[in-house]
Parts: C-alpha cells; sequence; structure tokens
C-alpha cells in the first residue's frame, strides 16, 4: 500500500483523495438520517403510528449492523472502491423506490435497503482510507472521512425538514436519491483519475479465511468489539430519551431535542478539526481516556437537569469525548489484520451499530427500575472505567508510535 499512502498526499484534480472518499460518508449520512424529522408526515400518509413509522430508522440500523460481515468479506475479495462505489448508487435508487412506495411495506423494504447500501459505504470507506495512509497518519485520515459523516448527519435532518416543508416527505426522497446517485459519479471519477478503482484486492476465499482466523486471535479484536459495542449502547444508546428528559422540564417543543442531538454531531466535527493537534501532544491512549473522562463528566451534568441550552453544550461536549475516545478505537480496529481490512472494520461497525440498537432496551430498563440520575450516574462510571481499560489492555505492534502528519 505504500503507492496508495503516497496518492493519499496528492490530488485529484481539485480535491485531494481522502476528501473524495469523505464524500461517500457525507451522502451515506444523508440518507441514513433523513427520515428522522419526517417521520410524522410518514405516519399520517400511511394511517399508521408514530411508533410503527419509527421502525423505519430501526430498519436502517438492524440492516446496516447485520450485513458487515458479508459486506467486508465481498470488499476484501473484490475490492473496497468498487464496493463503496456500487453500493453508494444502490443508496440513491433505494432513496427513490422509497419516494415511490405505494404502501408501508413498501417503503419499509427500501429503507432496509438504505441500511445495507449505507453498510456497504462508510464502513468500507474508512477501510480504504486506512489502506491509503500508515498507521502513524491515520487517525486523522479517519478524522477528515469521519467529518464527512458528521457534516452528513447535520445537514441530513435540517435539510429534509426543510424540503418536507415544500416537497413532502417523498420529496424529500426524491432530492436526496438525485444528490446521492450524483455523488457516486463524483466519487467514480475522483477514484478512477487516482488510479484506485482500477485496482483489484487479489484476494481469495482462501486468503479471507486467514483474515479473519487473524483477526480473531489478535487480542486486539476483543477489546475493541467490546468497547464500541458498549459506548454505542451507553453515547447513543441515551438519544432515545433525550427528548423524555426535556420533556419532564417542560420543554415541550419538538425542535429542542433535535438542537440538543445535532450539538452532538457539532462536537464531533470540532473533534475532527483538533484531532491533528491533540495527537501527537497526548497519543491516542491519552485521548481515549481523556475523552472518556469529558463523556462522563457531561453524563453527570445532564443527570442534573438542566435547562436545555446547557444540556446542548453538555451533548457538544460529549460528542468531542465521544469521537476521542471511538476513533482511537477505530484506528486499533483498521490494524486487527491489514490484509483484511474491511472485514475488521465491518465487524467493528456490526458491533458498533448492535450497541446502538441494544442500548434504548437498556436504558428503558434501568429508567424504569432506577430512575434518571442513577441511571445517568452508572453510565457515567461506566463509559469512563470503559476508556481507562481499553487504553490499558489495547498494544501496538512493535515499533508503532504516534507520529502525526496534518493532512
Amino acid at each position: 500500500m505504500d503507492c496508495f499512502a503516497s496518492l493519499a498526499m496528492t490530488s485529484i484534480g481539485m480535491l485531494p483523495i481522502l476528501n473524495v472518499i469523505a464524500a461517500t460518508t457525507f451522502a451515506a449520512a444523508l440518507s441514513s438520517r433523513s427520515m428522522d424529522p419526517v417521520l410524522p408526515l410518514v405516519a399520517g400518509d400511511f394511517a399508521v403510528t408514530v411508533a410503527t413509522a419509527a421502525s423505519l430508522s430501526s430498519a436502517v440500523a438492524l440492516s446496516f449492523a447485520f450485513a458487515q460481515p458479508i459486506l467486508g468479506a465481498i470488499a476484501d475479495i473484490y475490492g473496497k472502491a468498487r464496493l463503496m462505489i456500487l453500493c453508494l448508487a444502490l443508496l440513491g435508487v433505494a432513496s427513490w423506490l422509497g419516494a415511490i412506495a405505494t404502501s408501508f411495506q413498501m417503503l419499509f423494504v427500501s429503507r432496509i435497503l438504505v441500511g445495507i447500501a449505507a453498510g456497504g459505504t462508510f464502513p468500507i470507506a474508512m477501510g480504504l482510507a486506512s489502506d491509503l495512509v500508515p498507521t502513524a497518519q491515520r487517525q486523522v485520515a479517519l478524522g477528515r472521512v469521519l467529518a464527512g459523516a458528521m457534516s452528513g448527519n447535520l445537514l441530513g435532518a435540517t435539510a429534509s425538514g426543510i424540503i418536507a416543508d415544500f416537497l413532502g416527505w417523498r420529496g424529500v426522497l426524491s432530492v436526496l436519491g438525485a444528490i446521492i446517485v450524483a455523488a457516486s459519479g463524483v466519487v467514480l471519477v475522483g477514484l478512477r483519475r487516482g488510479g484506485i478503482v482500477s485496482k483489484p484486492s487479489g484476494m481469495s476465499l482462501a486468503a479471507l479465511k486467514d483474515g479473519y482466523r487473524t483477526i480473531i486471535a489478535n487480542p486486539n479484536a476483543r477489546v475493541c468489539f467490546t468497547a464500541v459495542f458498549v459506548e454505542g449502547a451507553l453515547v447513543l444508546g441515551l438519544f432515545s430519551f433525550v427528548a423524555a428528559f426535556l420533556f419532564e422540564l417542560g420543554e415541550t417543543r419538538a425542535s429542542i431535542p433535535g438542537i440538543v442531538i445535532a450539538a452532538f454531531a457539532v462536537g464531533g466535527l470540532l473533534y475532527t478539526m483538533s484531532v491533528s493537534r491533540m495527537l501527537p501532544k497526548f497519543g491516542s491512549k491519552s485521548l481515549m481516556i481523556g475523552g472518556a473522562a469529558v463523556v462522563a463528566i457531561q453524563f453527570v451534568i445532564v443527570a442534573f437537569g438542566p435547562r436545555w441550552e446547557v444540556q446542548a453544550i453538555s451533548l457538544l461536549l460529549m460528542g468531542w469525548g465521544f469521537y476521542s475516545l471511538h476513533g482511537s478505537l477505530q484506528v486499533f480496529s483498521s490494524d486487527l489484520a491489514p490484509e483484511a481490512r474491511a472485514s475488521a472494520l465491518s465487524l467493528h461497525a456490526f458491533f458498533f451499530f448492535l450497541g446502538q440498537a441494544v442500548g434504548p432496551i437498556v436504558y428503558g430498563y434501568e429508567l424504569h427500575h432506577l430512575g434518571k440520575f442513577a441511571t445517568l450516574l452508572l453510565s457515567a462510571v461506566a463509559i469512563l472505567a470503559l476508556g481507562i481499560i481499553a487504553a490499558q489492555m489495547l498494544h501496538r505492534k512493535p515499533g508503532e508510535v504516534d507520529e502525526m502528519v496534518d493532512f
């Protein structure tokens, strides 16, 4: 991958390769979050409850998670760039299918396709970016790709609401489908100019099996996959209850929970802008512990039930801390088996999204039996312990250091 590493430092036309890959994660995140603000409109159109309409979000998350082992294997055998572009085009087509859905069931199936297609874009994009740069510079490179996803998360929720006011929820899916199909063309042209799409992986099925054995045998795998499952449950599982917490404080405006949750994504963007300066000063393990500590403090602050403005600031800081921890875990996952990197990062995504699916269930049980304050205090202790334990248990290969090159 030395030639790929040099390519990452050059330009493709006017855009660096990493920015082209970031466009893929932007499009995937844009599509994945697009339906959240318009679920009441969908419920009204198809005469279903809002709770039933909310299952569309679960369809995306679960299909994203369970497709990961298969998509990672396909990417390692047939090429990451090829699969990424194909899934990006499928993402646009799936959005169009949703726009013309004549029943809720048809819309549900289209969201399953969206989840599968998104699952073949974001983790694969991370794997491709990891191929392009050596370990020492990888956390900054992944931060740039992650910035695309954070921007998509922010714009997906806000833009879809604005579009829906003029064109309805079907208009949201139609416009997004057009944007994503256009993005797939831009990514195809960009990566072809860089000579990446034309390069096959050269991996056989037998070699892939060896790659999975290497992943499983690596002691870092158990730490990484357990950690991302727990952090997904603890942090992202909280989002389902932000509106309920605010409602208890008398804040009934529907827009406010959206603003508070969006602050988390802003914190993620701040992480991507600051990681190139923080990593050489502190190293990845200190970032893991520090990020976990920041998240733990925000859990405690939210537990006291302050005004929504304070909670928005807390979630912004939580976003920064979360991605300081998660971004470091991502780098370790990318090195579990370099010859099967897409498979390793797809398993990483599988456990992360599985944690997100389990999180609301665990929070619901704890809030019912322990109450809000005790539940969030437990979450604070758990995330801090997770950061410390993961930093102690994860080990780099001999000779690897936290050196940095700013991209």
